[in-house]
């Protein structure tokens, strides 16, 4: 108690700092994922994309950030377990923000879309086991949380698969592919516009004091998705046959319809992915500013108290995904966007909603799901969809041991953190 009466802003300041530069490198990595579709698709250029998530990523982190956040404030360790030596905790937390950023640039240096989500979930385990044991850790709470890891590419893969196969009945399997495109357009984004806010709506606002009940958020919901239907149906309308294009390529003009309705669904990704991963950043940040406020008020309940997250955490955090999607995102993008299967508007499209719908389904329910396993099995299902010949198994097989080396590494660089941190302050 006493470090941290002695040392408080220290800590607060370290992590801010630390939580900024966590934040920063998962912009800078899961750009890739969030935006990767998109670009390799052609349908948006890269400066474009960078304005799309500039407005969504902060807006998601910002508007729905707050409910992932909670599990890991609370939701790894077990708060009772540390309560004692609440210090423990604040080095913890500092040590795992810091060692996962590190893990987090060398990857991205190297242009591999690891998970951020992997790298501080591993971070955190790994300083609690070494520094406090094994029985601190949630591993119920674990158990889910990795069962997620498997569930989400798997259910990304496989609403890819069902929109991807809808498009190809629906409209590209028709004697007239291009008229179908313009009848069914409005329709997909009215799918887009109607469950990314249905789902945002639910708990999602809470910190905002946002409430509104069931019937109040399914008319919302439905207000902007006939809102962006009747935006997407202006927007087709003007996208006019290529018929010369048409003789080379039998469904050209069919991605140019889908051209710019993959300008909405790069908007639910950007959002649902500022939505979920913000709480990799901001999550641990928040919990050194909560117990170091409780030490220093004199709260009786120091770990594990439940209070409001500070917007300003919020706002910091949704700033700082910006700019490193801005600064150095284009590292890893290719890989997802060009490199697993080829993309054209239609498939982006699919790949980019199921995997906007898994992420942001995920973040209502709690879980910290990887966005990068989410694209990747999007984009896997949009691939399938053509059969398996249509992904290239390589590219495939690198990202899965980038992945595989993610926890291990993340746990390393946190463990050395934490001594660090301990023997400097401790």
């Amino acid at each position: 108690m006493e470090t941290l009466q002695e040392h408080g802003q220290v800590f607060i300041i370290l992590a801010c700092l630390f939580g900024l530069y966590m934040t920063w490198g998962i912009g800078a990595n899961d750009v890739a994922n969030a935006m990767g579709t998109s670009v390799g698709s052609g349908a948006i250029t890269i400066k474009q994309a960078i304005l799309i998530a500039a407005v969504f990523e902060f807006a998601g982190a910002v508007l729905a950030g707050g409910h992932v956040t909670e599990t890991f404030r609370n939701g790894i360790i077990d708060p009772q377990v540390v309560s004692d030596s609440p210090e423990q905790l604040v080095f913890g937390m500092l040590g795992s923000l810091l060692g996962s950023a590190l893990w987090l640039m060398l990857a991205t240096s190297r242009g591999w879309p690891v998970s951020t989500t992997h790298s501080i979930v591993g971070a955190i385990v790994g300083f609690a086991v070494v520094g406090v044991g094994s029985h601190a850790v949630q591993w119920e709470q674990m158990g889910a949380i990795i069962g997620s890891w498997v569930i989400s590419p798997v259910l990304g893969g496989g609403i890819a698969f069902a929109l991807m196969s809808s498009i190809r009945r629906l409209i590209l399997d028709q004697e007239h592919p291009f008229e179908q495109a313009r009848r069914w357009a409005p329709f997909y984004l009215f799918l887009v516009g109607w469950t990314v806010t249905m789902v945002s709506m639910f708990k999602g606002l809470e910190h905002l004091h946002i409430d509104l009940d069931a019937t109040g958020s399914f008319l919302l919901a439905l207000g902007v998705g006939v809102t962006m239907a009747g935006v997407g149906k202006v927007m087709v309308d003007r996208v006019a046959r290529d018929e010369t294009a048409d003789r080379e390529f039998h469904f050209a003009s069919v991605e140019k319809v889908f051209s710019p309705m993959m300008v909405f669904t790069a908007c639910a990704m950007a959002f649902a992915h500022g939505s979920n991963d913000v709480a990799n950043g901001i999550g641990p940040m928040a919990a050194v500013v909560d117990v170091v406020r409780n030490v220093q008020s004199g709260a009786a309940e120091v770990v594990g108290q439940k209070s409001p997250l500070p917007l300003w955490i919020l706002l910091s955090g949704g700033c700082a995904i910006v700019v490193g999607l801005a600064t150095y995102g284009f590292k890893v993008m290719e890989t997802i966007g060009t490199k697993i299967t080829e993309l054209t508007p239609t498939r982006g499209y699919s790949a980019t909603l199921a995997a906007a719908l898994t992420v942001v389904l995920a973040s209502r329910t709690g879980l910290p799901v990887s966005t990068t396993h989410i694209a990747v099995g999007a984009v896997m299902g949009v691939g399938l969809a053509r059969g398996i010949g249509a992904i290239d198994l390589r590219v495939l097989g690198g990202i899965l041991i980038s992945w595989l080396l993610t926890l291990p590494a993340a746990a390393f660089f946190s463990i050395v953190a934490f001594y660090i941190l301990r023997g400097l302050f401790g």
